[in-house]
């Protein structure tokens, strides 16, 4: 295997990972603030987060503030 296409694996695999820590930025809100929906925005994130409006939906669901 050349050098040259194992850069090129390494660099698309790197923007996968980026890909993927962007895409689940609003469940990893929702964990950390401990929201009592959290499993709720995980499966928004998860299932409509390719649309952005579901991803955007998220984001703000998981910044909603969470005592009443």
């Amino acid at each position: 295997m050349d050098i040259q296409y194992v850069g090129i694996l390494f660099g698309s695999l790197c923007w996968i990972i980026v890909g993927f820590v962007l895409y689940f930025i609003p469940s990893v809100i929702a964990f950390r603030r401990a929201h009592p929906n959290r499993t709720a925005i995980f499966a928004l994130n998860m299932l409509l987060g390719w649309t952005i409006l579901g991803w955007i939906g998220a984001l703000v669901w998981s910044l909603t503030s969470t005592n009443k």
